[in-house]
C-alpha cells in the first residue's frame, strides 16, 4: 500500500496471466508440444474497502479475478527514457484461492 501526501492510499500489486497452447502435427495428440506465454499486469486499487482487503489477503501465488478498467500512461525512467505503462484500475476482485490467510505483520 502506498500513499502520496495529500492523496488517498492505493494498493498496488502485479498479476500474471498465462496463455497455453499446443503445437505439432496433431494438436490434440499427447506428443504435441505445449507452449506458454506469461504476461505481467500492474493492478491499482483505490476503493477504500477493496483496497484494504486486497492489501490483507492478496499474496504471491493467490488466484484472483480482477474486474476494472485499463489506464494508459507515460513516465520517464531513471535513464531519462520515456516509457508507456498500462495499469488495471480494479473495481472488484474475486478470490479464487481456497486458502485466504491474513498477511503476516
Amino acid at each position: 500500500m502506498r500513499q502520496v501526501e495529500g492523496r488517498n492510499p492505493v494498493t498496488i500489486f502485479s498479476m500474471a496471466t498465462n496463455e497455453m497452447w499446443r503445437t505439432g502435427e496433431v494438436e490434440s495428440s499427447p506428443a504435441a508440444d505445449v507452449s506458454q506465454k506469461t504476461t505481467w499486469h500492474r493492478v491499482s486499487i483505490f476503493k477504500p474497502g477493496l483496497r484494504d482487503v486486497a492489501y490483507q489477503y492478496v499474496k504471491k501465488g493467490s488466484r484472483v479475478l480482477v474486474e476494472g478498467k485499463l489506464d494508459y500512461g507515460e513516465y520517464v525512467d531513471k535513464n531519462n527514457v520515456r516509457r508507456q505503462a498500462t495499469t488495471i484500475i480494479a473495481d472488484n476482485i474475486i478470490f479464487l484461492s481456497d486458502n485466504l490467510r491474513a498477511r503476516e505483520p
